[in-house]
């Protein structure tokens, strides 16, 4: 197969190649210059970075015909039977399928012997966190003392997995994430060698996709290359990564500013009908914010550049939106990117973040119902608060004398009562029917249906993921023969239960219990308060007929009576 990936065509050949590494490259050149070679060096960072390639690369400059030099010549017979593998005096070992005891072993072995045809011996032991704990053991005492003819090159994506005993007897260079205007200048010159047509914003957007590696984006570019018919578009690199495009991010960000439930549920719709991946938005999401921050807070700021393509609509809605509004969002973003990783339906969960930024939208707005109910509880709050301090200016200035206290007195009796704060019209009677439906509840009953809640809420998860989702919310407080309660902590979610899944909740209880139940809806703080209420009802009750009793037993002659005798022979009739 004569064909080679692109990134193996322009795997770097010399340290200048190696891209958005330059804290390293200087310090290599200066050492190979200068001849200041460590024994071992520990090349760490994320994947796709150059690390192989840089050790590679050492290997060539030191081993060079040419040498002391800051670059290999790759002309000489070294460079040439180093980069095709024919010089069997530099080895490249894989630690992912070479990491038992016996194959660092057999390295330990070998290092005593002279090079047969360069001056270095060099291995590259890549991934080399794979090692076992053995192998790292035996590797130990020759990395710390190995031959003047050996140089150790360690690579690793994890190096929190290597032992520190290892890590102390290494050089260590961390590779970072090459930045995106990096990764678009080394594509360009490539397209032009190749004189390949690639479109501007599809470079910016595989830039953005290969998350700083450097090889992701040329296996990326590869692919794209090979999609498209004639010149790679923009749509091109978004069929072949499954990223969104940025208008459908813009129409999402305008949906749940404006609280459009609808608008935003549709393109979720859309999103999935095209096979797009719900994680992959939900993260596009999430750096799309990313960047409405980084332009709102630090416009200046060069890294703020790096995902973001400013046009005039990208500016218009940073311009409109609230930064407290996008941290709301970006933790509701943040808490269902972890709830979808481990979900069969990550698009109920999308569509769930849609309602709930939608309802954040319309408090803030000041359109959502509770959100009005919010601001008539804060002007009753703030009439209160003018009427106290009225009060309390009143107080002041009455004089006490004599312990006459009529004037504070007659003050206090003006002294408004303090109301609760009403609930709306939907709970009031929620609150009503639950308060009424405790007459005839009974422990037994709760006790049955608590045991049984989870097969319930088995069962409604088969019928409806959607109900499963919005039921995790709610607990049962209270059954009697034919129905039960459910106290919930988020009113939504009271609301879409009560609206939408009724049946479903209802068909569920009454198939396990073996008889018809009926579903009663109420918010938690509602719940606290009418049970309080209704036991302190229940008390009054038995402590006006335990009154009763002791009025009897009270008369005189009922008490010598019972000194006579004792209580237990004494019978009082009316």
């Amino acid at each position: 197969m004569s064909y080679q990936a692109l990134y193996r065509v322009w795997r770097p050949t010399c340290l200048t190649d190696v891209v958005g590494q330059e804290h390293i490259t200087k310090t290599l050149k200066n050492a190979l210059l200068q001849e200041k070679l460590s024994h071992a060096y520990l090349f760490t960072g994320p994947r796709g970075t150059g690390k192989t390639s840089a050790a590679k690369i050492i290997a060539k400059a030191i081993n060079c015909e040419k040498a002391p030099i800051a670059e290999p010549c790759n002309e000489c017979q070294a460079c040439q039977g180093i980069q095709d593998g024919t010089i069997v005096d530099v080895m490249e070992i894989d630690a992912a399928s070479n990491n038992g005891v016996d194959e660092i072993r057999d390295i330990r072995d070998k290092v005593k012997f002279a090079p047969s045809a360069v001056r270095y011996k060099v291995y590259i032991i890549d991934e080399v966190h794979m090692l076992s704990t053995g192998a790292f053991n035996a590797l130990l005492k020759t990395l710390e003392e190995p031959p003047r003819h050996v140089i150790f090159i360690l690579a690793t994506t994890e190096p929190h997995k290597i032992p520190l005993t290892i890590i102390s007897r290494c050089q260590r260079f961390d590779f970072k994430r090459i930045n995106a205007q990096a990764m678009i200048d080394r594509m360009k010159e490539i397209i032009q060698s190749s004189e390949i047509d690639v479109g501007e914003d599809a470079l910016v957007l595989i830039a953005r996709v290969s998350e700083g590696g450097m090889r992701d984006a040329l296996s990326l570019l590869d692919q794209a290359i090979s999609y498209a018919d004639e010149a790679v578009t923009l749509e091109d690199v978004l069929s072949i990564t499954g990223a969104i495009s940025q208008q459908l991010l813009y129409d999402v960000a305008v949906a749940l500013k404006d609280g459009e439930v609808a608008k935003g549920l549709n393109i979720i719709d859309t999103i999935v009908s095209e096979g797009k991946d719900p994680n992959r938005f939900i993260e596009d999401l999430i750096f799309f914010y990313r960047d409405v921050l980084m332009v709102k807070a630090a416009p200046e700021l060069e890294e703020s550049k790096n995902r973001v393509t400013a046009d005039d609509k990208f500016q218009q809605i940073a311009e409109e939106l609230d930064q407290q509004w996008i941290y709301s969002i970006m933790e509701q973003l943040n808490h269902f990117q972890q709830e979808m990783k481990w979900s069969n339906h990550p698009q109920v969960f999308l569509e769930m973040f849609i309602v709930q930024a939608c309802h954040i939208s319309k408090q803030a707005n000041g359109t959502a119902p509770n959100a009005i109910d919010q601001s008539e509880t804060i002007q009753t709050l703030l009439s209160k608060v003018n009427e106290l301090e009225g009060t309390l200016r009143r107080l002041s200035s009455v004089q006490p004398s004599g312990g006459n206290n009529s004037d504070i007195q007659q003050v206090e009796g003006q002294r408004p009562k303090p109301r609760p704060i009403q609930a709306s019209g939907k709970s009031r009677a929620q609150i009503t029917r639950v308060k009424a439906m405790l007459q005839r509840a009974s422990k037994q009953y709760l006790q049955a249906l608590q045991s049984n809640w989870g097969q319930v809420m088995e069962q409604v998860k088969q019928k409806s993921v959607p109900a499963s989702a919005w039921l995790n919310d709610c607990k049962p407080v209270a059954s009697s023969e034919g129905e039960f309660v459910l106290a919930f902590k988020n009113e939504m979610h009271r609301d879409m239960i009560d609206d939408k899944f009724r049946e479903v909740v209802e068909s569920a209880v009454s198939s396990l219990l073996q008889r018809p139940m009926t579903l009663m809806s109420i918010l938690d703080p509602h719940w606290e308060e009418t049970k309080e209420s209704f036991l302190r009802e229940q008390k009054k009750g038995s402590d006006s007929e335990s009154d009763g009793d002791t009025t009897e037993e009270e008369n005189p002659l009922v008490q010598e009576a019972v000194k006579l005798v004792g209580r237990d022979l004494v019978e009082i009739k009316d």
